[in-house]
């Protein structure tokens, strides 16, 4: 792995972290960063791409429950159906939009893709480095984000 590589996972674990903890205000715990080997498991989930200087993907994984939780403390009201995939995509969305304005504050070009909501025994591969971290939000409920870097 070159310099600049490395340079960029850690600005984009860091900015992960940071937006993390911007848009879920909920006293997080975030795990240190542990790798993915070869291939990622899912059950549900929000996928969003990184084009430009880093290439790749952030996917946030968990229980339906989880998602529903955490948009129930962000509006006040309990999310199902239509209503929680579309919240689940909104999340990614306001995670990955945070992560790429940080990233672009620090001089590296990146762009985020459309979210696409992950449901169903899902298997990914073919990534080159992958970096998860757990988010614990309380005792019961936790997410896994994953980062997932092409090249």
């Amino acid at each position: 792995m070159s310099v600049k590589e490395s340079t960029h996972i850690t600005e984009l674990l860091n900015a992960t972290i940071k937006s993390i903890n911007n848009v879920i205000t909920m006293g997080n715990t975030i795990s240190k960063p542990a790798i993915v080997e070869h291939t990622l498991h899912l059950n549900y989930g929000v996928l969003i791409g990184f084009v430009g200087e880093i290439k790749g993907k952030l996917i946030i994984t968990g229980e339906l429950e989880v998602f529903s939780m955490i948009g129930e403390k962000l509006f006040g009201m309990p999310l199902e159906g239509e209503m929680l995939k579309s919240f689940t995509g909104e999340l990614g969305n306001m995670i990955a939009g945070g992560i790429s304005t940080d990233i672009g504050n620090q001089g590296v070009e990146i762009d985020i893709t459309s979210p696409t909501i992950i449901e169903g025994d899902s298997v990914l591969s073919g990534y080159k480095k992958g970096i998860q971290l757990q988010v614990q939000l309380d005792e019961a409920h936790h997410f896994e984000l994953s980062l997932l870097i092409d090249d």
